[in-house]
């Protein structure tokens, strides 16, 4: 019944896009261009770079999907989880605390402190950004995103164990170019970009320039103040200058940066009643709130790379980046106007990556080797302000993690069909904690001061982990456009200490997770290269899961981080693209995942796996996106386009609560452009979640500790209008 309604949903929202192709006025119907004179139009040459070096997406034995920047303007996308609906298998959203909340495959880390690394890989530029807080990338300048799924353990490294998303810029160019778009939209949305790129100095010296200012007030209203809760206000910049020194060498330096400084944090509603006092929420946008007004979020970035090309086929690339974060925060988490159960952060981050690579690319096979040096410092000040209920606590962790890497991966061509590939990665790091707790009592101020309260913990910790991480496959040329696969890989994600403890003198650290996977695929273009299809299936077996719980201990209220579960993944993945016509474009996707826990030991030491569930693991995933466009002038096209992605019932907590499961729902988006000139200049009108659906994308179960659950909410309907010029 689910993928009877699911069906029919997607169906609805591909009929009614072709359905308004009719009812344009006769007058819009001209004579097509010449290069139009065709009744199809082939699909275009996906190139990415999911195995370190460029190649067509039909060439790489795994799952990977790519949207340009193109899509991404006329889809309205402002930020990384825009994306989310487009990829089979994928949750991608903002979480409770500014930090990115990615899972593929049904895997993925909910945690986003400092001691809890993520379970997908976020990539700027190729450059691994450490902390989930800062990798919600504000989408602008941007050549493409790849979304890579499945462990990357080999050529990507720790924490890429559901797999990688990957933003890659636009690189400096050799003609003069200018971008510029305004946006207007719903709850007072004010967004503006502006990019130039060309030669400084001819063609050795390229430069790259662009910046974005986006704005929002906040979808949920505060009843304590009056006021909107959970805007935005983002200042997002970045430049780059490529030098080529001569034909074979070249050096491109990159800087970035961005400050969110919005007027409130982001707000939950109750979903049960607290302390019994404070009755559920009746509408997910009408929230309480007197511990939400701090949330800022400031990132800074530079990277230099240096690329050789030698010897014809060989290459030799170095890339080093250095980047800091900061963010401060106030998070009510009782969603009361009452000061039983805030949380306050302040957190300082910075790291240093540097990787040496060695590539070579000829007709019969390729390689591509490194060498990965990677440090990280985080100190986080952060505890719990809860006057109210007599309970006011602050903690000083301090994270140091050093990691060291050598890797290689070779692709062979045993005959004109036939290829295989096989790699390895070592990886060693080091993680160095300190922790300090203080309770202190109800008078105190808002912010305690370490050092006056009682202490409870003072830890000094430290441990090496290290992993193995193989890869190989084996593709077969069906066709000259037809290909299939299979493939082997494992990965990992970083064990550490729990950041949350309070157990006194001692912490005993976690393990690593590890994962490892069999996919079998297919992928290619058909009918004359009118439609594109790509087909996985997969099997996932994932042991040493890191999971959260909040519970009590001796009476207080506690957190716990363990590895308490093994769990089984499989599934399939179908998705590709159908140009119908000159005219008519379709595109689809669909996933499928059957996930659940071996083993999970709770509390007491119990097995509780038949009672849980794996979070953001939702059984069905789908879309399908239909865009139709045609002349209304010589000059002018009109471009309409309509989306319906469906999402199945999905656990957002570990908990596996009831009263937090989302059921399954239905987005819907649409959006008419008017392009002139070829596409210089555009205006598009779209709008999201048409239907005004309510869907829970996040919650806490403190059901166990607290006796409350809270849930967080998904955009509601919004429309925007945007002008933008490409000259």
């Amino acid at each position: 019944m689910a993928l009877n309604k699911t069906i029919r949903s997607l169906g609805l929202a591909g009929a009614s896009v072709c359905a308004l192709s009719f009812f344009l006025p006769a007058g819009a119907q001209v004579e097509d261009r010449p290069e139009e004179q065709e009744s199809v139009r082939s699909l275009n040459t996906v190139v990415v770079t999911a195995r370190r070096r460029e190649e067509s997406l039909k060439d790489v034995p795994g799952s990977v999907t790519a949207i340009g920047g193109d899509a991404l303007a006329a889809f309205n996308a402002t930020e990384i989880g825009d994306v989310q609906s487009s990829i089979p298998n994928v949750v991608l959203h903002e979480g409770d605390a500014q930090n990115t909340v990615a899972y593929i495959r049904g895997v993925g880390q909910l945690d986003s402190l400092a001691f809890a690394d993520p379970g997908v890989g976020i990539y700027l530029d190729d450059v691994y950004l450490g902390r989930a807080q800062g990798s919600f990338l504000d989408v602008f300048d941007v050549e493409r995103i790849e979304v890579l799924r499945g462990p990357q353990g080999t050529l990507y490294g720790r924490n890429t164990i559901g797999g990688a998303i990957k933003f890659v810029s636009r690189e400096p160019t050799t003609d003069p170019e200018l971008r510029v778009s305004a946006s207007i939209g719903s709850y007072e949305q004010t967004d503006l970009s502006v990019g130039v790129s060309g030669p400084i100095a001819g063609d050795r010296l390229l430069g790259k320039a662009a910046i974005a200012y986006l704005h929002r007030d906040g979808y949920a209203d505060n009843s304590v103040d009056g006021e909107s809760d959970g805007d935005r206000n983002t200042l997002a910049w970045r430049g780059s200058l490529l030098a080529n020194f001569t034909d074979d060498f070249e050096f491109l330096l990159t800087v970035d940066g961005s400050s969110d400084t919005p007027d409130t944090s982001r707000t939950p509603v109750r979903e049960t009643s607290v302390f019994g006092l404070f009755p559920p929420n009746e509408d997910p946008f009408e929230i309480d709130a007197n511990f939400n007004g701090l949330n800022d979020l400031s990132v800074y970035g530079i990277s230099g790379r240096a690329t050789w090309s030698f010897a014809d086929d060989w290459q030799l690339r170095s890339t080093t980046a250095y980047r800091e974060m900061e963010y401060d925060a106030n998070l009510d988490l009782d969603a009361t106007g009452a000061s039983l159960f805030g949380v306050f952060v302040f957190e300082e981050q910075n790291q240093f990556s540097q990787e040496l690579q060695l590539t070579y690319d000829a007709d019969s096979w390729s390689l591509v080797s490194g060498l990965y040096y990677f440090k990280e410092e985080d100190v986080t000040e952060s505890g719990v302000f809860g006057p109210d209920i007599a309970f006011v606590s602050n903690s000083l962790n301090d994270q140091t993690t050093t990691a060291y890497a050598a890797y290689a991966d070779a692709s062979f061509d045993l005959s004109d069909r036939l290829s295989i590939s096989a790699g390895i990665r070592f990886t060693e790091e080091e993680k160095d904690f300190a922790r300090i707790q203080e309770f202190f009592s109800a008078t105190t101020p808002m912010v305690p001061v370490l050092g006056q309260g009682a202490r409870v913990t003072d830890i000094d910790v430290s441990e090496t982990f290290s992993n193995t991480s193989p890869k190989f496959s084996i593709s077969y040329d069906l066709t000259d456009d037809v290909t299939t696969y299979a493939s082997y890989s494992r990965g990992f994600k970083s064990g550490g200490f729990d950041g949350r403890s309070n157990s006194g003198l001692e912490a005993q650290p976690f393990d690593a997770e590890t994962l490892t996977a069999w996919e079998a695929g297919l992928k290619g273009d058909f009918l004359e290269n009118t439609v594109s299809l790509s087909a996985a299936v997969f099997l996932n077996q994932y042991e040493d899961l890191q999971v959260s719980s909040f519970t009590q201990q001796n009476g207080a209220f506690a957190a716990i981080f363990t590895n308490a579960a093994e769990a089984s993944i499989a599934g399939f993945e179908v998705e590709g693209s159908w140009q119908a016509s000159s005219a008519l474009r379709f595109d689809y996707a669909l996933g499928y995942l059957d996930a659940e826990y071996d083993t999970f030991i709770g509390q007491n030491g119990q097995d509780v796996s038949d009672q849980l569930t794996p979070a953001n693991a939702p059984d069905w995933t789908g879309r399908l996106a239909a865009e139709y466009s045609t002349q209304l002038s010589s000059s002018i096209d009109l471009i309409l386009s309509g989306a319906a992605s469906y999402r199945g019932d999905v656990y957002p907590t570990v908990s596996s609560s009831e009263v937090l499961r989302q059921s399954s729902y239905t987005l819907y988006d649409a959006s008419a452009r008017l392009e002139f000139e070829n596409g210089k200049y555009a205006l598009t009108l779209s709008g999201r979640n048409l239907s005004g659906e309510e869907y829970r994308t996040q919650g806490f179960d403190l059901s166990d500790s607290l006796g409350y659950q809270l849930g967080y909410y998904g955009a509601p309907r919004t429309f925007t209008l945007t002008a933008s010029v490409v000259y």
